[in-house]
């Protein structure tokens, strides 16, 4: 039976949601029950280069305040702060805690785990087949981390 582009693309899109939302329960039960997609997102696009609650909101395809409050909670979590501008020092900067960085680590292995899991129940070649055909179509371009667009567009964490 022949499916539909939509059904591609919500099988897709469930793909990555099954996978978020398992990576999320598993670095609650490793102790980071405060940190959710959206803020992973944030983390990578400051540690790419977003200085200001400005220039998070462009990487992350949100409105200066969507960014401010998600930096918010980011500082008020302890994953990041503002520190004052070498270059200006009446500028702050975004930087990324320890504590910011560990969490991501974490988060790389909790995925790693994630997929051997998905390797264990439908077999390595199967596996390897889906991500050597999504390799294809999608090219050789890096799927950018601190681009989610409309993913991340009104979502209250």
């Amino acid at each position: 039976m022949s499916r539909s582009g939509a059904d591609l693309a919500l099988l897709l899109l469930g793909g990555f949601r099954a996978l978020a939302d398992q990576a999320t329960v598993e670095l609650a039960a490793r102790g980071y029950e405060d940190v959710r997609p959206v803020h992973d997102f944030a983390l990578q696009a400051i540690l790419s280069g977003a200085g200001t609650a400005s220039e998070l909101g462009r990487r992350m395809s949100v409105t200066k305040q969507a960014a401010a409050k998600t930096l918010a909670v980011l500082e008020e979590r302890g994953y990041v702060v503002r520190e004052p501008d070498p270059a200006d020092r009446r500028r702050l900067s975004l930087h990324v805690t320890e504590r910011g960085l560990a969490m991501l680590r974490e988060g790389e292995a909790v995925f790693d785990e994630l997929r051997a899991r998905w390797e264990a129940q439908v077999g390595a070649g199967t596996l390897g087949e889906v991500e050597r055909a999504l390799r294809q179509l999608l090219g050789t371009q890096t799927v950018r981390l601190d681009s989610p667009g409309w993913a991340a567009q009104g979502l209250e964490w």
